[in-house]
């Protein structure tokens, strides 16, 4: 698949909070950035198991009450993706609005690079 192809299914699976399922875009040394690190947790993700499991954590420790996904704006060899996202921190029980932007790097007709983008008010 070439970078739009890719871009237009992880957007139709994001759509359908099928995330597991979006993994198969990604290549198995896939790198993964935060603008921020969970607590206790690198900014960085390498490799699809820590994908996996940062993706295990954000689970874990949200709910999701609704999602908005905007995109994607390919450009040469990357894409962005818009988010928006109505969640609920289980810890806290803190509700809020997140946005954040994502940038995704393709090589090979997979994503070797994720880097999301958003403040951390």
């Amino acid at each position: 698949m070439n970078t739009l192809e890719i871009a237009n299914k992880l957007v139709a699976l994001c759509k359908e909070g099928k995330f597991d399922e979006a993994q198969v875009l990604y290549a198995p040394e896939a790198v993964s950035v935060e603008a921020g690190g969970p607590p206790g947790q690198s900014r960085e993700a390498v490799g699809l198991a820590a994908i996996k499991a940062k993706g295990e954590w954000w689970v874990a420790n949200h709910e999701v009450h609704s999602m908005q996904v905007a995109g994607p704006w390919p450009h040469d060899d990357r894409f962005i993706v818009g988010f928006r996202i109505d969640v609920t921190m289980k810890p806290t029980r803190h509700r809020f609005t997140m946005e954040e932007m994502a940038l995704y790097t393709v090589k090979d007709g997979k994503i070797v690079r994720e880097e999301f983008f958003y403040t951390m008010d």
